[in-house]
């Protein structure tokens, strides 16, 4: 028997995981850790099993139950630590030795090597063995790992360790401003309970159309109980735009059951939309879901909201149709934006 690390693509359905544990099962495997990722095109499965099945063997029987790019590598028992665990000591190290980056992210990742680039990182690498991990506007880690490859939520997960090297936010900064085309300003700031009269004036300044966007329905006002959600920080991050003494935007991050993937959705006043002020805020939270460490931000949104489809298409979404023919989602990798 040995050690193997198995690693396969699988379409979000119910019980994929399943068929797969149902697949090593009947070679013989024992199954000692599991972790779900997202990537570009579906939910990564990986799996360290102690299996007396050849490689060869274990991937025919994984395509067989529906896996995808199936690849299967050597393990050590030394790779059946916790994984929370190893990463929090991982970053203890990392705080108190900075300069031990590259080290730190290599071992955090199981990569190969582990260097410091300068100069423009590029950061949509054809070699999916090869991870840039943008530190400063000129200054990346590059990765690489050559028998398994990087998937979006390992590149969130590098992204958001490098925060922890970085100096930390002066205390009593400054509110971000965020200065639109027009050269107005607006103040962003969290949702708090404090803004809920505010938030109210929103919704009652709004058109019914902007809030069917929002909402799906003309909702008159935001319910109570949904208020009180967005305020919730173990939900996901919400943050409202304010401009001489009124809230003229909100946009929230919503923490989902799928691993790696937030959802955000906007509120912004007619009169203060197609002036940049959503993608201002977009950006604000994706960067907010990289430092959590999310790998996907996704959006769903009415086929008719054009303004909403062209502002995630100029951040690098792509959209794809559901269920409901009237119901667009847009996917948009954190990497994509990790850097700017």
């Amino acid at each position: 028997m040995g050690f193997l690390r198995i690693r396969t693509t699988v379409d979000e359905r119910p019980g994929r995981l399943a068929s797969l544990a149902a697949a090593l099962a009947d070679r013989g495997g024992n199954i000692l850790g599991l972790s779900v990722q997202s990537d570009a095109d579906g939910t990564v499965d990986e799996f360290v099993a102690d299996i007396p099945a050849a490689p060869e063997a274990v991937r025919a029987a994984l395509e067989a139950a529906g896996g995808r790019r199936v690849q299967v590598v050597p393990a050590t028992a030394h790779e059946l630590t916790d994984e929370p665990t190893r990463a929090l000591l991982l970053a203890s190290r990392l705080r108190s030795m900075p300069w031990r980056l590259p080290e730190f992210l290599a071992e955090l990742l199981r990569a190969d090597d582990a260097r410091w680039i300068y100069g423009e990182a590029v950061s949509d690498l054809p070699d999916p063995t090869l991870l840039v991990v943008p530190v400063a506007p000129r200054r990346a880690v590059r990765l690489r790992r050559a028998e398994l490859p990087f998937t979006l939520t390992e590149a969130a997960r590098a992204a958001s360790f490098v925060r922890l090297a970085q100096p930390p936010v002066e205390q009593g900064a400054a509110e971000p401003t965020v200065k639109l085309a027009d050269g107005e300003e607006v103040t962003v700031r969290p949702l708090t309970s404090i803004y809920r009269e505010a938030v109210r004036d929103l919704h009652d300044r709004c058109s019914p159309e902007a809030r069917r966007f929002r909402y799906f329905t003309s909702m008159p006002e935001l319910p109570p109980r949904m208020f009180d959600r967005l305020c919730d920080r173990s939900r996901g991050r919400s943050i409202v735009a304010g401009h001489d003494g009124q809230v003229v935007a909100m946009a929230s991050l919503m923490f989902t059951p799928d691993p790696g993937i937030a959802e955000m959705a906007f509120l912004v006043e007619d009169r203060w939309q197609g002036r940049g002020l959503g993608t201002a805020l977009a950006r604000t939270l994706v960067h907010e879901a990289r430092d959590l460490g999310y790998a996907e931000v996704r959006a769903t949104m009415l086929s008719d909201n054009v303004r909403m489809r062209r502002l995630l298409l100029s951040l690098g979404a792509t959209l794809g149709y559901t269920e409901d023919p009237g119901v667009i989602e847009a996917r948009l990798p954190v990497g994509a934006m990790a850097s700017a």
